[in-house]
């Protein structure tokens, strides 16, 4: 599995040689002069020839320790000198974040850049991590469903099913392979209490009418399809018969980069920590908003930074979104209300059932919040399930609790499935959600004081399946001034400063 098995950049040194370049004692001499020839020799001759000798070895010695240019260290550099390259001086967008969603819209302004297209939009995409060893797009699961409970929910896991079919019209390379995201559609299943019962039937009447297609299953349904469940307690159930199932996260991201990079978008490696804006001119007056001049890209392990003039910034940071939106540099006063996106680590749980659900297994969601799917076809499955509020573990690293797992998800995916009592792990990871904590949706549209900043973030565990349309969505706004593919206002930041939520009852 990728998320498991996966490790980038790995280097390895060889060892080092004796400054004579055999295994030890006196360098061997073969082929020279016999003892009494060499003792007649004049000791000048002797000891120039040695020394001359032993030079070689020495310079051969440094030759083999210090990495050649183009080798896997990616060439030697002089103390001081970063190996990674410096950003460019100006960018026309600078995208913070290098995740799914970062990538999307960079590659959605490309395609959108229009009149741009005669001089070429220059759009900057900024990753603190190249290897997304810590990312929230590799570590998920790869859901995508349409059984959400908002409407703009369910546009935007339309567009991206659309898109996700038609993926190498979009994203294919010339003279590449061509994209497999080794697509599953087996669909969600839903289960609903006998006290969530009406709602969940009025949720698929939305889903429905938005064009999804969702059947309704009583538990005797359930149970003819899903003879491997125990029903008990499940009043109804909601299944997804199509554009439902899951895919693998690292080939969408990768498949967005390559082909944003394709089309002339410019990466780096770096941390925004910095901005300047008008505000910070001493000649400026106080206004009610102010506009982002340069961004402060910090080189990794370094206290160097290299000021990017910019245009416009979009804030695709992910789980650190709104740590951005404190970074030095801009005014406390219009960053008010702070942006609610927070980094909430979950846990995902690797385990092996011979006698477990087969091919026909969907994307299970309990009426506890336990989830689990099957992987691959060989009796393996991944699962997890959100704690509550209260319960929520440390963020600060991504160690995982496996007491988690034996005490709150397996009596529960269990007394679902007897089968599971006897899983065997196999494996774990943690990764963020970017969790709104404001109502659990994406943030979508221009800051109100930041001139020039947009937000594309907080997406509280959907954010890879709905990358397609966000970055399409930001990319128009950026473009064009105006959402055209999808009517995304309502998730715009006025509903924060509103105080008025839009709930995703469909967070997993």
């Amino acid at each position: 599995m990728l998320r498991c098995g996966r490790v980038l950049g790995q280097r390895a040194a060889g060892g080092v040689r004796p400054p004579w370049g055999g295994h030890g004692g006196t360098p061997r001499q073969e082929g020279g002069p016999s003892r009494a020839l060499r003792t007649a020799a004049p000791r000048g001759a002797d000891f120039f020839r040695e020394l001359g000798q032993t030079l070689e070895r020495m310079g051969q010695t440094l030759r083999d320790q210090v990495p050649a240019a183009g080798s896997a260290w990616g060439g030697w550099l002089p103390p001081g000198i970063h190996p990674d390259p410096r950003p460019p001086d100006e960018a026309d967008v600078v995208v913070v974040g290098g995740g799914v969603v970062g990538w999307s819209v960079a590659y959605w302004l490309k395609v959108l850049e229009g009149r741009f297209r005669r001089h070429g939009m220059k759009v900057l995409v900024v990753e603190r991590d190249p290897t997304y060893s810590r990312a929230s797009t590799v570590l998920s699961v790869g859901g995508i469903r349409q059984q959400f409970s908002l409407p703009e929910n369910i546009q935007m896991s339309r567009f991206s099913a659309s898109f996700l079919r038609d993926i190498n019209e979009h994203l294919g390379v010339p003279n590449e392979p061509p994209i497999d995201i080794q697509f599953q559609p087996s669909g969600y299943l839903f289960l609903a209490s006998p006290e969530d019962a009406a709602k969940l039937e009025a949720t698929v009447q939305l889903q429905r009418d938005e064009g999804a297609q969702v059947a309704l299953l009583s538990p005797t349904q359930l149970k003819e399809k899903f003879p491997w469940i125990n029903t008990e307690d499940v009043a109804v159930a909601s299944y997804g018969l199509e554009d439902e199932g899951w895919f693998d996260p690292w080939t969408l991201l990768n498949a967005f980069r390559r082909k944003a990079t394709s089309l002339g978008v410019h990466s780096c490696r770096g941390e925004v920590r910095a901005f300047v804006t008008t505000a910070n001119d001493p000649t400026s007056s106080a206004a009610e908003s102010t506009r982002i001049k340069y961004v402060h890209i910090y080189m990794p392990d370094s206290l160097e930074y290299q000021p990017v003039a910019c245009s416009i910034v979009v804030n695709a940071a992910g789980a650190w979104a709104g740590k951005l939106l404190e970074a030095d540099g801009l005014p406390r006063r219009l960053c008010q209300p702070p942006l609610p996106i927070q980094p909430r680590k979950r846990y995902v749980f690797c385990w092996h059932c011979p006698d477990g659900p087969g091919l026909s297994c969907p994307f299970l969601v309990d009426t506890s919040g336990a989830y689990f799917r099957r992987e691959g076809i060989a009796g393996n499955y991944l699962g997890g399930m959100s704690p509550p509020e209260e319960e929520e573990p440390d963020p600060s690293d991504l160690s995982v609790d496996h007491d988690y797992f034996q005490e709150q998800l397996w009596p529960r995916l269990a007394r679902r499935v007897p089968s599971f009592e006897s899983l065997r792990v196999q494996g774990s990871w943690a990764g963020y959600y970017d969790y709104n904590t404001f109502d659990h949706n994406g943030v979508l549209g221009p800051h109100p004081r930041l001139e020039n900043m947009f937000l594309a973030a907080g997406f509280s565990g959907h954010g890879l399946q709905h990358s397609p349309a966000a970055g399409r969505a930001v990319a128009e706004l950026v473009i064009r001034g105006r959402f055209e593919s999808l009517d995304l206002r309502r998730l715009g930041w006025a509903r924060l400063e509103d105080g008025e939520p839009l709930r995703e009852a469909g967070v997993v």
